[in-house]
């Protein structure tokens, strides 16, 4: 396991995964190339992170009805998945304080399922900056 570093979160990921960033996203993949994590780390301007605005983001990325609650290293937030444009797609809104992170997991159709346990395994070892949780 290496640890994956940003300045406001940190988690742990295997040694068969990348990582690399681009502007304000963090992307993560299998070397094997079937999927990818996507992590955008918004700083609300307004007050600490609450249910009503992680309901608002989960709104405006869309498909009401479909975001359920979810925990996800101890941090609270949504979760939905479904299909997007030919591709299985997982998704998470979670904040805690002055932090949320937007995480979206995609990948082929046919390859549905097929790292679900990996992506929560790397995802259960998230942990935010506790000068921000």
């Amino acid at each position: 396991m290496h640890v994956l570093e940003t300045d406001g979160w940190s988690l742990l990921l295997p040694p068969e995964w990348w990582a690399e960033r681009e502007d304000d996203t963090v992307l993560i993949g299998d070397r094997d190339g079937v999927g990818c994590i996507e992590i955008s780390e918004l700083r609300p301007e307004s007050g600490p992170v609450d249910d009503a605005s992680l309901a608002a983001l989960a709104a405006a990325i869309g498909g009401d009805g479909r975001w359920k609650p979810v925990m996800v290293a101890g941090v609270p937030g949504l979760y939905a998945e479904g299909l997007d444009e030919g591709a299985a797609l997982r998704e998470w809104c979670i904040g805690q304080g002055r932090i949320v992170l937007y995480i979206t997991y995609s990948c082929e159709v046919a390859n549905r399922g097929m790292d679900d346990a990996a992506v929560d395994e790397i995802l259960a070892t998230l942990a935010l900056d506790p000068d921000l949780s």
